[in-house]
């Protein structure tokens, strides 16, 4: 079979389920012949429509509230970009010879995403299974046992759709929780706010992707010297973002004594060693000293900052770059890298939430962020900070937490 052309759109008509592809409109792009089959309409009239214009609420059985179900798991497949199953519906469907003739149907739908190469919704795949002759039963026992089964699955169905939705109420109060948490222990803009120094935390799409993004400016003792760092800690929810908090106060605490970025990422690998869940957390930190102006830098395994030079060159500090935290059963120093700035420099530092997409090389975010800064490098680090969001971060929002700082050097 190698080297074989496979017609995928012949695939995807012969699929024994019933499939039907949406946009993110919600209106019907392409239906297969057993979607056509099994809901009794034409393609033809299907195509372009809007889904609940076509399958409004079923008069005959107005308390299932299969439209506003439905609307509420593929608005969630648009805002989180995964797969929802939805529990068992009962949606009558009207005799397309007959007017006003309904007849009792059973589905069990999945909708699940199909996503572009920037990380957006470009399609939902909505797949149904219709089960109404399980539900029905009549088969297993007579008519009163089928009747006893169809209840009993319905209301175990709509058992299951409730413990879902308290689920999802449950991880949404964990996502605000931890969100302020995060919000308590990062620096406050007042911190900052005398340096020209911009910086910007922006949470991941949905209510399941709060993540352990983080970062810190810190004051160094001897000299005009400053501190900078971003991090990141794997995980979601309130873990990962009280590991962000341990990992950051011992950084920051480290680099006012440490001789240099090198040595305070050493401090903080031994330290992150007896931190539950600070494992292949990934850091970068920088330290700038005005008066000499240098840069001094040491990466366990974070993607590179951004020197900009005010004549617009982009320079990519990537020369002292080691595994992440406690990646190692026995640490070793850490590398440390040096470079120069004039003045009107302007130094990035972010997380991967800004570069990284689905299916995508770094390389291209990394490009899309130089490209971003190169055409803007005029602007003052907030509105800078403000532009690179909106032009790299996808419109629906990014699938991984964002943190950003902007430093006018």
């Amino acid at each position: 079979m190698a080297g074989t052309t496979i017609d995928f759109e012949a695939v995807y008509r012969a699929l024994p389920g019933m499939v039907a592809l949406l946009t993110p409109d919600l209106v019907f792009a392409d239906v297969n012949e057993a979607y056509v089959r099994g809901i009794g309409r034409s393609r033809e009239s299907l195509l372009g429509r809007y889904v609940f214009d076509v399958f409004p609420e079923s008069v005959n059985a107005p308390a299932s509230h299969h439209s506003h179900q439905l609307r509420a798991s593929l608005l969630r497949v648009l805002a989180t970009g995964e797969r929802d199953s939805m529990a068992l519906q009962r949606y009558d469907v009207e005799s397309p010879e007959h007017s006003g003739d309904w007849h009792e149907h059973y589905w069990s739908p999945v909708n699940s995403p199909v996503l572009g190469p920037d990380g957006r919704v470009r399609l939902i795949v909505h797949r149904v299974e219709e089960v109404t002759e399980f539900v029905r039963a009549r088969g297993l026992g007579g008519d009163a046992a089928g009747r006893v089964l169809e209840a009993e699955l319905y209301t175990r169905a709509r058992e299951l759709q409730e413990l879902n939705n308290r689920l999802r109420e449950a991880h949404a109060r964990e996502r605000e929780v931890a969100l302020v948490l995060q919000k308590a222990m990062l620096p406050a803009r007042r911190q900052v706010g005398h340096r020209r120094a911009a910086v910007r935390y922006r949470p991941a799409v949905g209510a399941l992707n709060v993540c352990g993004d983080w970062y810190d400016l810190v004051d160094l003792v001897g000299g005009h010297r400053i501190g900078v760092s971003v991090g990141d800690v794997v995980g979601h929810g309130l873990e990962a973002a009280g590991v962000m908090g341990q990992l950051r106060s011992a950084l920051s605490a480290a680099s006012r004594v440490a001789d240099g970025p090198a040595q305070a990422l050493n401090v903080l690998g031994r330290y992150a060693n007896v931190v539950d869940g600070a494992e292949s957390a990934t850091v970068v930190t920088t330290f700038i000293d005005f008066d000499r102006q240098g840069i001094t830098y040491s990466s366990a395994g974070h993607p590179p900052p951004v020197l900009l030079h005010d004549d617009g060159r982009v320079e990519f500090l990537d020369r002292a770059t080691d595994p992440p935290l406690d990646a190692r059963p026995d640490p070793r120093p850490r590398p440390e890298a040096s470079t120069v700035f004039s003045p009107g420099a302007t130094l990035v530092l972010y997380t991967d939430g800004l570069i990284e997409r689905r299916r995508e090389d770094i390389d291209a975010g990394l490009h899309r962020l130089a490209e971003s800064l190169r055409r803007h490098r005029t602007l003052d680090p907030e509105p800078l900070a403000d532009t690179v969001l909106r032009e790299l971060l996808p419109p629906g929002g990014a699938t991984d937490d964002t943190a950003l700082v902007v430093v006018r050097l």
